[in-house]
């Protein structure tokens, strides 16, 4: 099992940029490494929403159409901690924003184990 713990979300105007990070601890022993990790967004009303994944290694990212070009995700496996880097931010990606580990590369929230509870978002027009 591994506990993750989202943090630097926040308050923005639009155009603006924040980065979110997720540390993990393994209670297993299981390597962080050895985690595809992903990031998924809810807005109020709304199913939560794959936004993108890194593989193992952090040698290959995947992204949504409504992100892609404007949000990066990144690892450090020597830290635990995977990033959201976002950038060109609109109101439409406020949202309570979640970190997930897997076994496989995939975009659908099924096929992560485990998750965060949560950073917060929001963009101001």
């Amino acid at each position: 099992q591994v506990q993750l713990v989202e943090s630097g979300g926040g308050l923005v105007q639009a155009g603006g940029s924040l980065r979110l990070s997720c540390a993990a601890s393994a209670a297993s022993g299981r390597k962080f490494s050895s985690y595809v990790m992903g990031w998924f967004r809810q807005a109020p009303g709304t199913g939560r929403e794959f936004v993108g994944y890194i593989n193992w290694s952090g040698s290959s990212t995947y992204y949504a159409d409504s992100v892609k070009g404007r949000f990066t995700i990144s690892r450090d496996n020597a830290k635990n901690t995977v990033y959201l880097q976002m950038h060109s931010l609109k109101p439409e990606d406020t949202a309570l924003y979640y970190c997930a580990a897997g076994n496989r590369p995939v975009s659908n929230r099924g096929g992560y184990l485990y998750w965060g509870q949560g950073t917060q978002v929001t963009v101001s027009s």
